[in-house]
């Protein structure tokens, strides 16, 4: 008696305050509709009343929590799931910590690193292979005119990057966090460059590694399961496409200074990465922040782009370019989400109930923040600071030159 006075009164509210076409329908069969007029998109089945105290207090993380343990299931387009999700957490929270962009700080050693690497990575490689592109290319695209699809956007991305560092005929080219090692394929076949790519997954070092055999540049491309901590050597050019997000917000500084050893005195290194909108570095808001580090990327930590500014001045880098790709991220992580949906029941065979719900949530969840600036990513391309202005181009004109 208790909850169904409390769920009436707060479903109420909900009807007042944000007149949400949507529809909560109980394991006893009762229906409470959050919309005054509209007819309901969305359907919340709650299956016990053990999902009542999430649903109560709505924020991202509660409700991603209230579906991953199917303690609810809900039914709809998964875009108007999503909106329906931020409009519940944005309307109705009342818990100031949850509302909150938390500043969190992780310890971040080789050994756990490696783990929250792993976790996130090493789900299967058939499974990624059902959503990304065929190149498996599990980072942001670039949609040069806007209509391209998925594997011509990745391919571009790439050259986008390659010729935003300039790479030559037989530099050397580190990228540190090399995935499945689509970007050094590319860089030794079309731009002639000798790379080394490291990770942390052994899924994608085993891939990787086998990909390179089978395109013959097994003389020109060296795949290594090390950490970006242990290199030794110098590179003419640097880059890391996703991975600073996991370096943590500390250990920043320290990052670019290894960066910045690593890099050959007239090199030029591109970092690639997610950041925070909140100018205090703070994670995703609503929630959303929590359920990432509990479900999906432990012990990510997103700095805001003038930190990550910041500490590459900090570790003795120049930063020369700053391009933000929000829009092509939102794009992509939209492709991605729907590619998910139609592989759904592929999907299912290769991970548990539990998994599936969670990257189902997250692939759209990151689609909806990218769109509403939630959060932001961004190409810095940096060189050792302190060098001859005179080497650099007047104009960035050369960064949309055909690649090679």
């Amino acid at each position: 008696m208790f909850w169904e006075k409390k769920l009436a009164q707060w479903v109420d509210e909900v009807r007042h305050k944000a007149n949400l076409p949507a529809r909560l329908v109980l394991w006893s069969g009762q229906q409470y509709d959050f919309g005054q007029f509209a007819a309901p998109q969305v359907t919340l089945k709650v299956n016990s009343a053990a999902a009542l105290p999430l649903l109560l207090e709505p924020s991202l993380d509660n409700l991603g929590e209230a579906y991953v343990k199917g303690k609810i299931d809900i039914e709809g387009k998964l875009a108007d799931i999503i909106d329906i999700g931020y409009s519940l957490a944005h309307n109705t929270i009342t818990n100031a910590g949850k509302l909150a962009r938390v500043r969190r700080y992780f310890t971040h050693s080789k050994s756990t690193d490696q783990r929250a690497i792993q976790y996130h990575y090493d789900v299967s490689n058939e499974f990624y292979k059902l959503w990304l592109d065929e190149n498996m290319v599990y980072s942001c695209a670039y949609f040069e005119n806007g209509d391209e699809d998925l594997a011509a956007a990745q391919l571009k991305k790439i050259d986008h990057i390659l010729t935003k560092i300039q790479l030559r005929p037989g530099q050397t080219l580190l990228d540190i966090g090399c995935g499945w090692g689509a970007l050094v394929l590319r860089a030794a076949q079309k731009f002639g460059a000798r790379c080394v790519g490291v990770t942390l997954s052994q899924n994608q070092f085993d891939l990787a590694t086998e990909r390179v055999k089978a395109a013959g540049l097994a003389d020109r491309i060296e795949i290594r399961l090390q950490d970006y901590r242990d290199l030794q050597g110098q590179f003419d050019r640097i880059t890391s496409v996703g991975m600073f997000e996991h370096v943590g917000r500390k250990n920043l500084p320290g990052y670019f200074t290894k960066v910045r050893e690593l890099l050959a005195d007239e090199g030029i290194a591109m970092n690639h990465g997610i950041t925070s909108t909140d100018a205090e570095s703070g994670e995703a808001a609503l929630g959303a922040g929590e359920f990432i580090d509990r479900y999906v990327f432990p012990d990510g930590e997103l700095p805001h782009v003038g930190l990550a500014l910041e500490a590459a001045q900090r570790g003795g880098l120049e930063a020369v370019d700053v391009e933000s790709l929000r829009r092509h991220y939102a794009h992509t992580l939209g492709i991605w989400a729907e590619n998910f949906e139609a592989h759904a029941e592929e999907a299912k065979k290769l991970v548990d109930d539990e998994k599936f719900r969670i990257w189902r949530v997250y692939l759209a969840g990151c689609a909806y923040a990218f769109e509403h600036d939630d959060v932001s990513i961004f190409q810095i391309v940096c060189r050792k600071a302190g060098r001859n202005a005179n080497t650099l181009p007047w104009s960035r004109r050369y960064m949309y030159e055909k690649p090679l």
